[in-house]
């Protein structure tokens, strides 16, 4: 019989086992990753291209590229595709990063061949309509002046712009004239050189059939489609990160000033990636960080402060985020500086540490909950190049981090010469 009047007993996390992707290939070349796991009879099939906006020859293409693929294609107008995969409970999700452009389907097993065949016109055959480029892009441009009057993503933009460069991919700003200048035949262009077997990656997670491999052959493997003489490859690259220290950007009438303090950094490909990811939670990637503790609970500047690593295939950044009273702007960045400061001069305590751990691990746990999230898991390796050791390196650099590696990262990456400051609002 249970006693429910003690507490279970708290167990550490000593391993962690994950269920692995298994590659495949279709008949042209196309790689094929599956996850087969879960109750529920539904696949997620993601189509994955380099086609983020790392490639882009200019600013709005490879967004506009990947959310106009289902205004019509040679078969299907925007509305029949949109009502098509509804009518048999489908979903069609369309995703641009920094680095890849995703199309995801969502489908019941029971009607994947019935959905694929939307999917297939979709990837193959767009015509980009000139009408419904003018809407869309009218509709993006004022949701861009809308956003352009909110201090949180003005300062969001800058502050990329000051880590990488105004003309690096991951820097440059999307301006108001270039809603004016993008046109369709730029759209087609991108899509032809950037949309082919040659440069496609599935990723096929769920409680899949037994008869996928057939299936996808017969819509996406049987020959090669797009052009696949297209070398998939960014223009010049050119990264100018700001000497200048400190940038701030008054709006007279903000009630709030945003705050980004940072620098760039490296991507998870670096050996400091997980020790400085322990790090960073102790500053400010969960709700109990020294950040929270200080400037919200204590101070009650701001309702939520973090901090975090921004990991892309071709570069990084770390930085602190908050939103507070346009009143006490000065007195937000000092703690921030305080708080910084302590990291480098003072050894985390054990208990601390112990704590920030268990964190790690139990959010990695929740992580791995289902067969989508696992696909998610294996997607954030495969992006870099790495195999499933990585989780393995992780877990046990969170393990076995000490409070003097710690602080020696501190000293390492957070010097406060070595961040850039961006604050947009008022001082």
């Amino acid at each position: 019989m249970m006693n429910r009047t003690e507490a279970p007993a708290f167990k550490t996390i000593d391993r962690i086992d994950i269920i692995r992707a298994t590659k495949e290939k279709l008949n042209n070349g196309i790689e094929l990753y599956t996850l087969n796991a879960g109750s529920q009879e539904i696949t997620k099939i993601e189509f994955i291209f380099k086609a983020g906006m790392y490639y882009q020859p200019a600013p709005l293409i490879a967004s506009n590229t990947n959310s106009l693929i289902e205004s019509g294609t040679k078969s299907y107008t925007a509305n029949q595709i949109s009502d098509g995969v509804d009518f048999f409970g489908s979903f069609l999700e369309l995703e641009v990063g920094q680095d890849f452009a995703t199309v995801t389907l969502y489908s019941l097993n029971k009607y994947l061949n019935e959905s694929l065949k939307f999917i297939e016109e979709v990837l193959k055959y767009p015509t980009f309509p000139q009408d419904e480029f003018k809407i869309h892009v009218t509709n993006k441009k004022q949701k861009h002046l809308i956003n352009s009057q909110k201090v949180d993503i003005l300062a969001r933009r800058k502050f990329s712009e000051l880590v990488f460069g105004e003309k690096h991919p991951y820097g440059i700003q999307v301006n108001d004239t270039d809603f004016e200048r993008v046109n369709v035949t730029e759209i087609k262009a991108f899509f032809k050189d950037h949309y082919s077997s040659n440069n496609c990656t599935i990723i096929a997670s769920g409680h899949l059939p037994n008869n996928l491999l057939t299936t996808l052959n017969g819509f996406f493997g049987e020959k090669s489609w797009g052009n696949t003489d297209a070398k998939i490859a960014p223009g010049n690259i050119l990264l100018q990160t700001t000497k200048q220290s400190k940038h701030f950007i008054e709006r007279p009438d903000a009630i709030q000033s945003a705050v980004k303090v940072g620098r760039l950094l490296f991507n998870k490909t670096n050996p400091d990636y997980f020790k400085f990811q322990v790090l960073n939670t102790i500053l400010g990637g969960y709700f109990g960080s020294r950040l929270m503790a200080n400037i919200r609970e204590d101070k009650g500047y701001t309702y939520g402060i973090g901090s975090g690593l921004a990991s892309f295939v071709n570069g990084g950044y770390f930085a602190i985020s908050t939103e507070v009273g346009a009143d006490v702007t000065k007195q937000t960045l000092e703690e921030i500086y305080k708080e910084l400061n302590t990291l480098r001069t003072d050894l985390v305590s054990d208990n601390e540490l112990e704590t920030v751990r268990n964190y790690i691990l139990g959010h990695f746990l929740r992580s791995v909950d289902g067969p989508f999230s696992l696909a998610d898991k294996f997607k954030s390796i495969w992006e870099f190049g790495l195999g499933y050791d990585y989780f393995e390196n992780y877990f046990n650099a969170v393990k076995t981090v000490t409070p003097k590696e710690l602080r020696d990262l501190a000293n390492k990456y957070l010097k406060e010469e070595d961040l850039i400051e961006c604050v947009v609002g008022k001082m």
